[in-house]
């Protein structure tokens, strides 16, 4: 138990560092400081850096699922489900100001190195991806459920880069009600698509 919770703790910790720091910007070393354990212990739970890395990206999936598993629990409908999605960039505004998304930055970095986990790592757009065309097919939209869900992650990264950015809250306040009216306007059965989101 004591090992595992050792474990739990160094990817827990890695995985904080990562998004703040950056994968390439984060050593053992690094890690193992904040988790205070020796080098000797921290190679007993793992022998490289891509194997923390590994560990850190499925943290990050079944976080996700979990959240995702409260959405389906927590809303009513596809259109409370889908706004629970678009409020991540108020629920965790205070983080994305700060170090931008963090699957959008740490996909973005190991594209840039090329690295092997890239791959791993899109998967968690991927998990949001699959959700969303499932949630606008619910709502009627069967037909281009997979290109309204592709639209809302464009729209909801382009505006956490932004906010990163700039620093704007109240550029993410009017982005975000944009895209709840777009959405009531699906959900009600109106014609809106693939076009500009509206913001007000």
């Amino acid at each position: 138990m004591a090992n595992r919770a050792t474990r739990e703790e160094i990817v827990g910790v890695a995985d904080d560092l990562f998004y703040r720091r950056g994968y390439e910007h984060t050593s053992f070393a690094d890690i193992a400081d904040v988790v205070k354990i020796s080098r000797g212990n921290f190679y007993h739970h793992f022998k490289t850096k891509d194997d923390i890395l590994d560990a850190v990206i499925q943290k990050r999936l079944a976080d996700r699922r979990a959240m995702l598993d409260r959405w389906e629990i927590d809303g009513k409908t596809p259109e409370e489900r889908i706004s629970r999605f678009i409020d991540i960039l108020i629920v965790n505004g205070e983080k994305i100001k700060r170090y931008g998304c963090p699957i959008g930055t740490l996909t973005s970095e190991l594209a840039k190195l090329n690295h092997a986990a890239q791959a791993d790592a899109n998967g968690l757009f991927a998990l949001f991806r699959t959700w969303l065309r499932d949630q606008f097919a619910a709502l009627g939209r069967k037909a281009d459920a997979d290109a309204l869900a592709m639209h809302l992650l464009v729209q909801s990264q382009g505006v956490a880069t932004l906010f990163n950015a700039f620093q704007d809250q109240d550029f993410v306040e009017r982005e975000v009600s944009g895209m709840k009216e777009w959405l009531r306007d699906i959900a009600a059965g109106g014609s809106a698509g693939i076009a500009r989101i509206r913001t007000v």
